[in-house]
């Protein structure tokens, strides 16, 4: 099936002629876009890019009409008929002026309605019209990024050159760039994303700070629809990427095909007091774009572990509080799973699931009885949609989605939560913009804002407001709460209770089982799913004790091997062609995800000695597994091993191909949250005890690490500490 293109670029983003520029015409292609763009495209308007007015009165429609015809009069006749190359860069000019009446009469409009100033800062302006300008071009079908160029135009009687008109404007806006705001978000990511979907929607003016580059939906998926043949180097790495990725060279993410989503570590270095792999993403998505996909929900028996074992500090929240925050994401990112009624794995609003192959189905069966009914093999609960949803396409079953999804099948912010917030013409977003520092104001006891660093120009910025969300992946965001140190508190912002950067948490893996299926030599299967099975936690529950504390669950698959050895195999002739068509065996394996205990030695700090491209002090790392995890590793083998032999299948073999923190990249703790100011950092809304309003919701934030993916809990924590926020300032209580 050939998906409908769904990119910016492809909705008639060209110039046209003047006479496109006439209001009844240009109001009748607008509406007839509105109505194909539906409510989840990534901008409705440039207004809605968060320049600061959502739609457009007629008497905007009006002026802008007007203008339109007063330039379109000045160049139209010979130099539109006679020079064609010039005909094409007036016609640009008059969009340009067409822009800049459409900016300047929101703007106005905006402060009319408010009735205080609402600022267009050149920051803002040139990330949503140049770095994302495709967006832009959904509302206006003259507009196109070249006309940014600082290059003049073929001069003409009449008409200036586009340098002159951009410097022009530019020294404007610079005069009234924006900086206060109700709202800021730090990363933006799956929390991030998130944050600045339910801020915005809920009325706030939202600026959403990036670190790195812009990664449009669908057009900056440059490499979705590649096969590996069209790859110089046929998508592996080389000797040039190893040099440049000491660190993503360690595992399998440093490859040629999405080499553009990882960060380089030679610009982003770190210190390891002990080996931890860190494996980042720096862009608008962050590793939204990446992620496994992989949604579970927590239970009471995660939530109480830490209290009834005495481990750490307690949870301050219980499942019945989150689980209408679960519904809410599952219900908007689009989980596929299935009902189990099972109470460590509690359901959700889920889409129907990806279902079982044949070999795992026959596998399933077979443990049900074999275990009474303990053990569970069961769909894997993803992030990838098998219905569709407004704006966004079901999955396809191509499992490229580390390459970006075109599709919108799973579930990113580029895919989901940034349109929803750029709808509702309250969000501001600037990529290339490294948070520095919380601004603390001792006297307030609050925080006033943030210190940005801009990655291009080295150029430093201070934004105001009332509510700071940092989501910048559970590193950096202590980092950040590391560096906004005053002498209040010189150990960082929350670092009061001493647990600042410590209780560093991670998902242990990369061992298991495996072993061939027989009896299934005629059976085959379509397309490639991008899930497999899963094996709930069945370890210390009920009669199941164990010599550690916690457990673990199994993610795998069961398929055929040998589709594709004719690709690196060398033959000729009528034996080979005949032996490539047929497929092979059928194996089945698995590998199992442990839980780590929060442990206050494991830790994060700041290197005062080792600094960034930028001049920024690095994170110095100190984690290591502990007693617990290693007995439960030899555990994670055998069970697996145990239960393949039970299901009858055939030369089952263990494996462990050894692990070091990090690897998992489900990084979390470092800001935990508690009961009690004296031993954590956040409270049970992820308020800072120490800064009210200051959020923090990514992985930070996780006081225990459970077994399961932990991204949909990242997902509620966010959804429910932004409707807290704004309560809170509807309440004059922040």
């Amino acid at each position: 099936m050939v998906a409908r293109d769904e990119s910016p670029n492809s909705q008639e983003c060209r110039l046209g002629d003047a006479r496109r520029h006439r209001g009844d015409q240009r109001k009748s292609e607008d509406d007839r876009r509105g109505r194909e763009r539906g409510p989840r495209d990534q901008v409705g308007s440039i207004e809605r890019a968060g320049v600061g007015c959502s739609g457009r009165s007629h008497r905007t429609a009006a002026h802008a009409a007007s203008s339109d015809r007063r330039v379109s009069t000045r160049l139209s006749g010979k130099c539109l008929n006679a020079n064609p190359q010039l005909g094409t860069a007036c016609t640009t000019l008059a969009s340009f002026s067409w822009l800049l009446h459409r900016l300047s009469d929101g703007r106005l409009r905006e402060k009319e309605r408010t009735g205080q100033s609402t600022h267009l800062d050149t920051r803002s302006t040139q990330g949503h019209l140049q770095g994302r300008a495709s967006e832009s071009c959904i509302a206006n079908p003259w507009f196109a990024p070249h006309i940014f160029a600082a290059t003049p135009v073929a001069s003409a009687p009449g008409v200036r050159s586009r340098r002159r008109v951009w410097h022009r404007f530019q020294r404007k806006e610079d005069a009234v760039q924006e900086t206060q705001f109700d709202a800021i978000v730090v990363g933006s990511g799956i929390s991030g994303g998130w944050a600045a979907k339910e801020l915005t929607e809920k009325g706030l003016r939202v600026l959403l700070l990036e670190r790195g580059r812009n990664v449009e939906h669908i057009k900056d998926y440059v490499n979705a629809r590649k096969g590996t043949w069209e790859y110089p180097h046929r998508g592996r790495r080389t000797q040039d990427m190893v040099e440049h990725y000491p660190v993503l060279k360690r595992d399998y993410p440093l490859n040629e095909t999405n080499l553009d989503f990882w960060v380089k570590d030679e610009e982003s270095p770190y210190t390891e007091v002990k080996r931890f792999d860190w494996y980042r993403g720096y862009h608008v998505g962050g590793r939204s774009l990446m992620w496994g996909r992989q949604s579970y929900r927590l239970s009471d028996l995660d939530f109480e572990a830490n209290a009834k074992e005495g481990i750490a500090t307690d949870w301050p929240i219980r499942y019945a509080e989150i689980a209408p925050w679960y519904d809410k994401v599952e219900k908007f990112a689009g989980i596929s799973g299935s009902l189990e009624g099972l109470a460590h794995l509690p359901d959700g609003q889920f889409q129907p699931a990806m279902p079982l192959n044949c070999g795992e189905e026959m596998v399933a069966g077979k443990l049900k009885s074999a275990f009474g009914g303990t053990r569970h093999l069961i769909p894997g609960r993803v992030a990838n949609l098998t219905q569709p949803l407004p704006g966004r396409n079901q999955c396809q079953s191509r499992n490229a989605c580390w390459l970006g999804c075109p599709y919108g099948a799973y579930f990113s912010t580029q895919s989901s939560t940034l349109p929803a917030a750029m709808a509702t013409g309250k969000l501001t977003l600037k990529p290339w913009s490294i948070v520095s520092e919380v601004i603390y104001d001792k006297d307030a006891k609050r925080a006033k804002g943030v210190r940005v660093l801009d990655a291009m120009t080295n150029q430093t910025t201070d934004y105001e407001a009332k509510v700071v969300f940092l989501c910048a992946s559970t590193l950096n965001s202590t980092w950040l709460l590391m560096r906004s140190a005053t002498d209040v508190w010189a150990g960082g912002l929350g670092s009061s209770s001493g647990q600042l950067g410590n209780n560093l948490m991670d998902h242990h893996f990369r061992l298991g089982a495996r072993g061939t299926l027989e009896g299934l030599e005629d059976k085959y299967y379509f397309g490639r799913r991008p899930t497999g099975f899963y094996i709930p936690r069945f370890q210390n529950l009920g009669k199941d004790k164990r010599p550690y504390l916690r457990g673990f669950g199994y993610q795998g698959s069961a398929s055929r091997e040998g589709w594709e050895r004719a690709v690196a195999e060398l033959g000729v002739g009528a034996e080979f062609k005949e032996a490539t068509a047929l497929p092979g065996q059928w194996t089945i394996g698995s590998t199992a995800f442990g839980e780590m205990l929060p442990d206050h030695k494991n830790m994060i700090s700041i290197d005062p000695e080792k600094k960034d491209k930028w001049g920024l002090p690095v994170l110095k790392i100190d984690c290591a597994i502990g007693d617990n995890e290693e007995k439960m590793r030899k555990d994670m083998m055998s069970d697996m091993a145990e239960m393949l032999e039970a299901a009858g299948v055939k030369n089952v073999a263990t494996y462990d191909n050894g692990y070091f923190p990090g690897q998992g990249i489900h990084e979390m703790g470092t800001a935990r949250m508690g009961t009690d100011a004296k031993n954590s950092v956040l409270n049970r809304h992820n308020q800072v005890w120490d800064a009210p309003n200051v959020f923090v919701t990514d992985g930070s934030c996780m006081t225990s690490a459970a077994c399961v993916n932990p991204s949909l809990t990242y997902m509620a924590l966010t959804a429910r500490a932004a409707e807290f926020a704004v309560d809170a300032l509807n309440k004059r209580d922040l």
